[in-house]
């Protein structure tokens, strides 16, 4: 491999929480065994391809700030490989176990449908023979169905038929690179699956536009024997006004609604957590209750600001307590930790890039090790036992069981004369509780 953006970073090492080194893990050993499993195996760090590699610090208000050396190559498909060099490299830097990307990321889209593919599957045979001299993994692949003004109006809820069996194809040839390349998820992010006014919107016909879309692809996914995670990406708004996968309870009434809760987990993000008024820890414990969660986009947004900003993550307490309902739902599986953040349109420089990677992993493992601590402490555990203990006795059971009616219920209550007292919720405490783990 010729010399790439990071040929001159040394591979990033464990050195320890006392370690003043800038880039180094202090808190990510990746072998280190925390709940009888490797930080790698329950953390599986991605990186992503767009915010990383594709990236060019352009904003609403202003021109690109990053100038990458694959950015001003007159020929695209030398661009691409040269930028998948540079991608390889630096998931060497950072030792990293995955990455992801959209079919736009890693390959240049062409003049028509049949042009485009072609890029796509060179690239994605490319990147295959990367990967058989690195440790990286695919940890999912998805389409990007939103950036080309096609998809100005969805891509599987448009009202042009065209557009949706465009996406449909596109779609159909990333599923099949993502098997190829032995990807263990892949995601659909409806970017623009939603409306930005009902003056032309018909909503129930773009739902179903949608849940025939999903259909297809779970059906598609059996066919060729896809063993991977099919995940929906939750976001509730920007750029549309509404977008129909709102948040982990929308997406899940979706699903439910198209015979499709069974087939369909979820790959959510701490940035679309805020964008939907909710934490990230509400999203993950929601999608852990409902028995969707699947993958999640490590990231944060600025509360100041109502629109994706894609920080990398730095508030312990808030991961810590996400992690805590990963651990608490058993894990992610076939899911992982992506880095779906980008560097500040002013931190230019490579290394910009590789100290916000070491930051984010260390950030994250120092969190998962603080929510091991809570979960083998088992305090938490045991107020929210003593809390709910009622529910144990036998006729409590039996209200939730079906074998009650509402009448024979309130015959009960009135037999008993009840009069409940009121029985405090201990908020204080448990905040208390929580925070001495930090």
């Amino acid at each position: 491999m010729s010399d790439t953006l990071f040929s001159n970073f040394e591979t990033v090492r464990y050195a320890g929480p006392d370690s003043d080194e800038p880039l180094a893990y202090r808190y990510y050993d990746a072998d280190r065994v925390v709940l009888g499993r490797p930080l790698r195996d329950h953390l599986r760090f991605a990186v992503a391809y767009w915010h990383s590699l594709a990236m060019n610090g352009s904003d609403p208000f202003g021109a690109p700030t990053l100038q990458r050396p694959w950015m001003d190559r007159s020929d695209e498909m030398q661009a691409a490989r040269d930028k998948a060099d540079a991608a390889f490299d630096l998931f060497r830097v950072l030792d990293v176990p995955f990455y992801s990307f959209h079919d736009r990321d890693i390959a240049p889209g062409g003049d028509d449908l049949r042009s485009s593919l072609h890029n796509f599957h060179e690239m994605a045979d490319y990147l295959g023979s990367k990967m058989q001299s690195f440790n990286t993994r695919l940890l999912w692949g998805t389409a990007n169905l939103f950036s080309h003004p096609r998809f100005m109006a969805g891509a599987a809820t448009n009202p042009d038929p065209d557009v949706f069996a465009f996406s449909a194809a596109t779609v159909k040839h990333c599923m099949d690179v993502t098997k190829q390349l032995g990807g263990d998820n892949y995601v659909l992010w409806g970017g623009r699956e939603g409306y930005e006014t009902l003056l032309n919107t018909r909503v129930g016909q773009e739902l179903d536009q949608l849940g025939r879309f999903l259909s297809l692809v779970v059906e598609y996914k059996h066919k060729i024997g896809f063993a991977g995670q099919i995940l929906i990406e939750p976001k509730p708004k920007e750029p549309t006004a509404h977008q129909y996968d709102f948040d982990t309870a929308t997406v899940y009434g979706f699903l439910k609604r198209y015979g499709l809760e069974n087939e369909v987990k979820l790959n959510l993000e701490g940035n679309h957590a805020l964008l939907a008024g909710h934490s990230f820890e509400h999203e993950i414990a929601m999608a852990a209750s409902f028995g969707i969660l699947g993958s999640l986009d490590i990231n944060r947004g600025d509360p100041l600001l109502g629109w994706d900003t894609d920080q990398f993550p730095s508030n312990l307490q808030d991961t810590t307590m996400a992690l805590y309902h990963v651990i608490k739902a058993g894990g992610l599986g076939l899911g992982g930790c992506n880095f779906d953040a980008k560097i500040r349109r002013q931190s230019i420089d490579p290394a910009d890039l590789v100290h916000a990677h070491v930051g984010g992993m260390d950030h994250c493992a120092r969190a998962f090790l603080i929510a091991a601590s809570i979960v083998e402490d088992g305090r938490l555990d045991a107020a929210l036992q003593e809390r709910y203990a009622g529910w144990e006795a036998e006729a409590a059971r039996d209200m939730l069981s079906g074998s009650e009616t509402l009448e024979s219920i309130s015959d009960k209550a009135e037999a008993q004369n009840l009069s409940p007292k009121p029985r405090s919720g201990g908020q204080e405490r448990l905040e208390n509780l929580i925070s001495r783990f930090f």
